[in-house]
Order: structure tokens, then C-alpha cells, then sequence
């Protein structure tokens, strides 16, 4: 029974040991990310999933370097082994989501948005981004409401109101359109007076002829 203890006490100490020289690894290949050297990184994170196949961090990680290449496909794998691994990695279902806007599967990146905003209600990156994959379905008024979330979070989210204005005027709310674009403006974004002068005035002039 002693020797039994001691053996599942030094498994635990080993295994302990590698995850946590995994993490180190990881957090490594994440500083050369971030310095944009990716091949050193990769043999970090590869070194990492080596040490534990079963550390989520580290094929997202991969998976960002990847997709930094171009490689879709090769992120898109890493990501979903990382969610397999850890079910509420909201980053990893909102990069995957982006994988999916670019391959133009709009309906998958609804999923993936809708995920994160579930894990996490105030992501904001994730409302927005789901309304553009809305935006391209034409889903106008699904659309409006994510700007909507985003505006209730955070008041001065320039691009929320820019978004919304574009959106309204889309859907035929050209006076509320208007209103939000010109919010926008007001908050700094100066092509949402480009869009004013291309959007607002003209149809305000049409119609009053």
C-alpha cells in the first residue's frame, strides 16, 4: 500500500512537471508570436503538445501561427483540437469563427460568435464580428440588434454606431441610420461623415424634390 501511495505521488509530481513545462513552452511561443517570429514559436508549441497532448493553450496558440500564414485549414484544425480540449476557450471559438468569415461560411461563424458570447456575454469583438457574418447573409435586422449589445456594453464603441448606421440605412431606417452614423462622427470616426454625405444628404435631397 506504501509502495502504491509513492508511485501515484510520483506520477502526480511528474505529471504535474509536464504540464507545467508545457505551459512554459507555450507562453514562450506566444512571446515569439507576438515578436512575429513564427518558426521559433511553432517549434515551442509543437515542443509544448509533444510535452501534453492535452493542453489546449498551446494548438491555439499554433493554430494563430498558422493562420498567420494563410494556412486556414491548418488553423482551423488546431482550433477545434483546442476546444475539444477545453469546451469554454472562448478566444478559440472567436479565431475560429474568423477562419470561417474568410472561408465565407457565414452560418459556421455564427455558431462559432455565438459560442463566445454565451461563454463570455461581454465580448464585444464577438458581437461585432457575428453582425458583419449576419450583414453578409443580409440578415439586416439580426445585424442591428448585435450593434445593439455592443452599444448597451460600451457607449462609445465608434464602430458599433457606424455599423448600425450602415445597417439601418440598409434596411430602410434611413433617419436612425443617419443618427448613428452621425454619432459616430461625433466619437471620431471621420469616414462615418463620408458616409453621411454619400448616404444622408443626397437621399435627403432626392426626397425633397
Amino acid at each position: 500500500m506504501k509502495y502504491k501511495f509513492l508511485f501515484i505521488f510520483i506520477l502526480f509530481i511528474v505529471s504535474a512537471s509536464y504540464a507545467q513545462n508545457a505551459k512554459e513552452l507555450t507562453q514562450k511561443g506566444r512571446e515569439l508570436y507576438e515578436k512575429r517570429e513564427y518558426m521559433e514559436a511553432l517549434l515551442n508549441l509543437n515542443k509544448a503538445i509533444e510535452i501534453d497532448p492535452n493542453y489546449a493553450a498551446a494548438y491555439y496558440m499554433r493554430g494563430n501561427i498558422k493562420e498567420a500564414f494563410e494556412d486556414h485549414h491548418g488553423a482551423m484544425k488546431d482550433y477545434n483540437i483546442a476546444i475539444e480540449k477545453n469546451s469554454k476557450f472562448a478566444d478559440a471559438f472567436f479565431v475560429r469563427g474568423n477562419v470561417k468569415m474568410k472561408l465565407q461560411d457565414y452560418y459556421g461563424a455564427i455558431d462559432d460568435f455565438t459560442a463566445v458570447v454565451t461563454i463570455n456575454e461581454n465580448y464585444i469583438e464577438a458581437y461585432y464580428n457575428r453582425g458583419r457574418a449576419k450583414q453578409f447573409l443580409l440578415a439586416y435586422e439580426d445585424a442591428i440588434n448585435d450593434c445593439s449589445k455592443i452599444i448597451q456594453i460600451n457607449p462609445k464603441s465608434t464602430d458599433a454606431f457606424y455599423m448600425r448606421g450602415i445597417l439601418r440605412i440598409n434596411f430602410g431606417d434611413l433617419k436612425n441610420g443617419c443618427l448613428d452614423l452621425s454619432k459616430a462622427g461625433e466619437l471620431g470616426d471621420l469616414k462615418a461623415y463620408e458616409a453621411i454625405k454619400e448616404k444622408c444628404n443626397q437621399k435627403t435631397e432626392h426626397e425633397g424634390n
